[in-house]
């Protein structure tokens, strides 16, 4: 699928570069489109277009944006096998994946925010004043490749709920669910200028929007490398950021509970999306005198994976989204038997066949301070790492510069204990099941603010504080 030009303004305008960038089927390295190489004259067209929309957006009613985001979600739903194909061929993702995680999940997101915003709060009162959330202008979206319609409907969905205009840049690896979402909003109708899309480069789209004068917010997911960089550009405007970036996330596995539940979910969480996951639980901690059980544990279930065919329905791990992703990983699984560790499933990648396929992979005998064990290898790659006590558990499960998820499993009283040490922004006891309605992001340089539910609407906006002229208060700077 092919779009060869950019949603700006309402209408399907060219490039300015007049370049484009190709997009590949990574598990047959096929050209299967191209989008579009924007520039920053490009950013400029499309930030002034929502700039012009935003003010008579804002003054819209909720009911209004609830009206036009209803006509994106009919367009959705009326496309969600083009939906699938296309993330099984731009992503590689196994066509049930897609269609759960890539398709479903999304469309869910958009259905719930058009919930949530129908009862939300934009004015709270106070004894002597009221709070009044407002939006805050023109947000730039800048998303990845590894969840490429989930992490847009998490941004844009709430930002333009709340009133605010949108410049989405999505990733350059898996573009092509963005530019169906852009013929969404020109089915629906909606305003010119309130959705833009600029497909093309990070450091020229992605930079461009960062550093505009008339942009008011930056909302960016990626590495925490790339987050850091994205974050000081808009900084030197003070725009408003929020960050959801990578993670090293443990799976604490206590004695006394259920190993096959919790090895299961351990690998499901790490081999899914073929370990292209921030929240993926890739540090597996076990008790020293459990490990060879667990270790057998593994070996055996890592067998139920099929590795193949993303079109096949029978496959579980399709290959990884780029050649990058494929050295990168490649190189980690060569970096670990460097540093000792001893690999009990899979092997290292040989020579590239058809895709970019990586067997997952488990380590053990890893300590924590290799880099295996502290640096995102983001592939289907789970480090096994003893310990001798809870409290060692604990320590080593926060002995990393990421705090974005974790698990625990084990007998109730232990785990809610070990949970509530866990220096993340998000934990599941014994399998607990995802909620919605929660908030998600991370601790530390795993981000900064929440996506999801109410929390993920409120990042959208500014709170005004207002004191009417029988209030007695004095305000203070």
């Amino acid at each position: 699928m092919t779009f060869e030009k950019l949603y700006v303004g309402g209408k399907w305008i060219p490039s300015d570069s007049k370049e484009w960038i190709e997009v590949e089927n990574p598990a047959t390295r096929e050209i299967i489109g191209k989008v579009p190489r924007g520039n920053a004259v490009d950013v400029d067209l499309a930030v002034k277009a929502a700039s012009q929309a935003f003010k008579e957006w804002s003054d819209t009613t909720v009911e209004v944006r609830i009206g036009y985001m209803e006509k994106v979600l009919d367009y959705m739903l009326s496309q969600k096998q083009v939906l699938i194909d296309l993330e099984t061929q731009e992503l590689g993702a196994p066509i049930k994946w897609a269609e759960r995680a890539h398709v479903n999940g999304p469309i869910g997101r958009l259905e719930n925010y058009i919930r949530l915003i129908r009862n939300f709060e934009f004015v709270t009162e106070l004894k002597h004043a009221k709070v009044v959330k407002e939006p805050i202008g023109v947000v730039g979206c800048l998303t990845p490749w590894n969840y490429p319609l989930g992490q847009v409907m998490q941004k844009i969905v709430p930002a333009i709920l709340c009133g605010n205009t949108v410049v989405l840049k999505p990733s350059q690896v898996a573009p092509l669910s963005s530019g169906v979402l852009a013929k969404a909003f020109e089915y629906a109708g909606v305003p010119g200028g309130v959705f833009n899309l600029v497909t093309g480069r990070a450091g020229e789209v992605g930079n461009a929007l960062a550093l505009h004068e008339k942009v008011d917010m930056i909302s960016f997911t990626g590495s925490t490398k790339g987050g850091k960089e994205v974050g000081k550009l808009a900084l030197d405007g003070v725009k408003k950021i929020a960050l959801e970036l990578g993670g090293k996330s443990a799976n604490v596995i206590l004695k006394g509970a259920d190993y096959e539940k919790a090895v299961k979910t351990g690998l499901s969480s790490c081999f899914d999306n073929t370990g292209q996951t921030c929240a993926a639980l890739t540090r597996m901690l076990v008790p020293q005198e459990e490990l060879s059980r667990i270790e057998a544990m593994i070996i055996e279930y890592s067998k139920t994976f099929i590795v193949g065919d993303p079109k096949l329905e029978t496959t579980h791990i399709g290959p990884l989204a780029s050649l990058k992703q494929y050295e990168k990983v490649k190189g980690y699984i060569e970096l670990g038997i460097k540093e000792g560790a001893r690999l009990i499933v899979g092997e290292v990648p040989g020579a590239i066949e058809t895709g970019y396929f990586v067997n997952p992979c488990v380590f053990t005998d890893v300590r924590n301070d290799m880099r295996i064990a502290q640096e995102e290898i983001f592939g289907p790659v789970i480090c096994v790492i003893p310990y001798d006590s809870i409290e060692e558990a604990i320590e080593i499960s926060n002995d990393t510069v990421y705090g974005l998820s974790g698990a625990v499993f084990g007998p109730s009283d232990d785990a809610k204990r070990v949970a509530m040490a866990m220096k993340t922004g998000s934990v599941y006891i014994n399998d607990g099941k995802r909620d919605i309605d929660a908030p998600f992001g991370g601790y530390k340089p795993s981000g900064i603010g929440r996506e999801g539910g109410t929390y993920g609407i409120d990042e959208f906006l500014e709170i005004k504080a207002v004191f009417d002229e029988e209030s007695k208060i004095v305000a203070i700077d």
